[in-house]
């Protein structure tokens, strides 16, 4: 599951419980969506039907009202001059009202008539009275068709906006907030399955390794080998002879050479496998000397003399 099609969020039980608390809303959110923009789909329809009957209905109106100002022209002349001059207020007045609809607030336009008395009661009073009055009730029911017709274009175009407003955030919720919220859900539950697993195979370890019964006590170390005695100093340089001269007919010895700060590797490993021995283990000094000595044993003795 990638990053994009869900909400970057810690997978804990509290996350899990606040995204199902949010899943829960969104889907409640959408069916009341849902619901209002089916009430003002509704309402739309009825607006548009209305429209067209009263547009229809427009046309034979102004008709009527055409004709009879030309029979209230013909009949008694030209009398716009004397309306125009005797109109000081008007009569036919139009207020707003307002209709809410779904939680939609629509503005209504509604005609009323002044309760100021008429200045055209003696208007044709000579000739053409009553083809004035006709005219005059005429155009009063066209301007009435009008205003209807301005409110129910204005409802008409607002519940329009609001529709597609509505609709907007339907797809949205549905198409993007829900799977999203829902695919959390998925990776925070895989996730916790996960952890659970993970404790449980913890468990079992732990479990195992108590039944297990103790294991033997670790033998002691030895100690560390202490350095052998120091071999006592000798001058002999090939075995005793079985009859062996006094100490005063001996041949000098030869003169001692320098010791050397480091010995050779040869010597050394000479010395490891004369001296590193136990005393009881390492035979005497005249049997680890053979009969003829080569020059690297009798370096080393006359080292150690």
């Amino acid at each position: 599951m990638s990053g994009k099609d869900r909400i970057p969020i810690f997978p804990t039980r509290m996350a899990l419980t606040t995204m199902k608390n949010r899943l829960k809303g969104a889907q409640k959110g959408h069916s009341l969506l849902k619901k209002k923009a089916d009430a003002l789909s509704l309402r739309f329809r009825s607006i548009l039907g209305a429209i067209i009957r009263s547009k229809e209905s427009m046309g034979e109106v102004m008709r009527l009202a055409s004709f009879s100002l030309a029979e209230a022209k013909f009949v008694a002349g030209d009398f716009s001059h004397g309306v125009i001059e005797s109109a000081k207020v008007a009569k036919v007045r139009v207020r707003t009202k307002t209709d809410n609809v779904a939680g939609v607030k629509l503005p209504v336009f509604e005609q009323y008539m002044d309760s100021v008395g008429s200045t055209f009661e003696l208007a044709g009073l000579s000739k053409g009275g009553q083809h004035i009055a006709r005219t005059r009730l005429n155009y009063i029911e066209a301007i009435k068709l009008l205003v209807e017709i301005a409110s129910l274009q204005t409802t008409f175009i607002t519940l329009d906006e609001v529709i597609k407003i509505t609709n907007r955030r339907v797809n949205a919720i549905e198409h993007v907030i829900i799977p999203r919220i829902e695919n959390t859900i998925s990776y925070i539950n895989s996730e916790l399955d996960e952890m659970d697993r993970e404790e449980f195979f913890r468990l079992k370890k732990i479990q195992k390794e108590e039944k297990r019964p103790a294991a033997l006590p670790p033998r002691p170390r030895p100690p560390w080998p202490t350095p052998p005695p120091s071999l006592p100093k000798t001058r002999l340089l090939r075995p005793p002879s079985p009859n062996p001269a006094p100490a005063h007919q001996l041949p000098p010895s030869p003169p001692r050479a320098r010791r050397a700060t480091r010995p050779p590797p040869p010597l050394l490993l000479l010395l490891q496998t004369t001296i590193f021995q136990k005393p009881s283990a390492r035979p005497p000094l005249h049997q680890q000397i053979p009969s003829r000595p080569t020059p690297l044993q009798t370096l080393a003795l006359r080292t150690l003399a």
